[in-house]
């Protein structure tokens, strides 16, 4: 079996890889490094001059080749090399007429349990999508702010005895609202300075969150061991990284309770296997990072159903518009689009959970001409400023 083809395919806000072969067998992946979807589609077809002839199930070989061929890396890089990854892992699933798990080991679980996102600009309008969460069967609430998902748009400033006591309030009146059946999972989206997240992370330490994610930027290592080592409640970090190294020096130094891999960015399924065995020996659990297209969530799954330190899924709602939309916009506006309409499968959990598949591959395809009945738009660039002018992270 040889590739004889390698389609970029932008749709909507997402970039998709089909790889052709000359058995009439095609895989499908995705790229994860959203904000720069247009450089990572060039980095695929600079790859794609190697791998036209290759045989797609020499997987390893080429995920090495393309990662070590060249002397630099990046988001836009990674996420080409993901995307690719996943692809053709599809392929050696439907090639051997498996799902990919099964050339993973196998499942390690009948059912993968999974997180639902919440959001709100106010408290109340917050509380509500928890209960509601709750409702649906749901045991755990992801991409949770405790300082709200106010617009971009709108200059910030709090005080910060306010900020800290205001978003730990917050945190209470959910935990009385949903009762201890659920597991909050706080996004806090690199928004604080070491000393902050500790103050924070102390303030809410009573209600016993699932995780505090990235309470400040990840570039620093042992900025996050240092909050990590002060605080008595789980870190989750490790979305905007990319490496196995990186991930290594994190788990090293005592820095991550939950290793948040984006499976779409830190190489694909190669990549987050090799984290997975890493982060096991640590003692650390897998929280896959999956705010993208039901094609990551089908990628996602095949990992979670395959090693055995999977804590939960972030599974975002597929039947609305993207999650890195709705949190990143200036303003959180309702737009008609379904990211369901665009494949021929989107996995439903019920009470929580989502059964393991049983089809081939990564057991989804894309709709026929996709990228013309929803086409690409790049995103705008757009952060939030606080009220003197300086940026603000959220």
């Amino acid at each position: 079996m040889k590739i004889t083809d390698i389609q970029v395919i932008p749709v909507n806000r997402f970039l998709y890889v089909k790889v052709y072969t000359d058995e009439n067998i095609t895989g499908l992946g995705e790229s994860g490094a959203w904000g720069f979807l247009d450089a990572s589609a060039e980095v695929i077809e600079t790859f794609k001059s190697y791998l036209i002839g290759k045989d797609p199930l020499q997987i390893e070989h080429h995920w090495q080749y393309m990662y070590r061929s060249f002397h630099f890396r990046g988001a836009a890089i990674m996420g080409a090399i993901s995307a690719i990854d996943i692809a053709l892992w599809d392929i050696a699933g439907k090639w051997f007429r498996v799902p990919t798990y099964a050339l993973l080991g196998g499942k390690t679980r009948e059912k993968i349990r999974t997180y639902y996102h919440v959001m709100g600009e106010t408290t109340e309008e917050l509380v509500e999508n928890c209960v509601k969460a709750k409702e649906l069967g749901y045991t755990a609430v992801g991409h949770l702010s405790p300082f709200l998902d106010e617009p971009r748009s709108t200059p910030y400033f709090v005080p910060y005895a306010k900020m800290i006591n205001d978003a730990a309030d917050r945190i209470g009146m959910i935990r009385e609202a949903v009762g201890y059946e659920m597991d909050l999972c706080l996004e806090l989206h690199r928004r604080m300075k070491p000393g902050e997240a500790v103050a924070f992370a102390r303030a809410v330490e009573k209600f016993n969150p699932f995780f505090i994610e990235d309470p400040i930027p990840p570039d620093n290592f042992d900025g996050m061991a240092l909050v990590a080592n002060k605080v008595h409640v789980p870190i989750a970090t490790g979305e905007r990284i990319h490496t196995i190294q990186e991930f290594e020096m994190l788990l090293s130094r005592n820095a991550m309770s939950y290793a948040r891999t984006s499976v779409c960015l830190c190489g694909g399924i190669t990549g987050t296997k090799k984290i997975a065995a890493i982060a096991e020996a640590h003692g650390v659990q897998i929280v896959p990072h999956n705010p993208l297209s039901p094609v990551s969530t089908a990628a996602c799954i095949q990992i979670a159903a395959a090693i055995e330190n999977l804590a939960i899924l972030e599974l975002p709602d597929h039947f609305t518009i993207s999650a890195t939309e709705r949190f990143t916009s200036s303003k959180n506006e309702k737009k008609e689009f379904r990211q369901s309409d665009m494949v021929t499968w989107v996995p439903k959990a019920e009470n929580g959970f989502i059964d393991v598949p049983t089809k081939n591959g990564i057991g989804i395809e894309l709709v026929d001409d996709v990228e013309k009945r929803y086409p690409y738009t790049r995103r705008d660039v757009n952060t939030r400023l606080h009220v003197d002018g300086s940026i603000v992270d959220q």
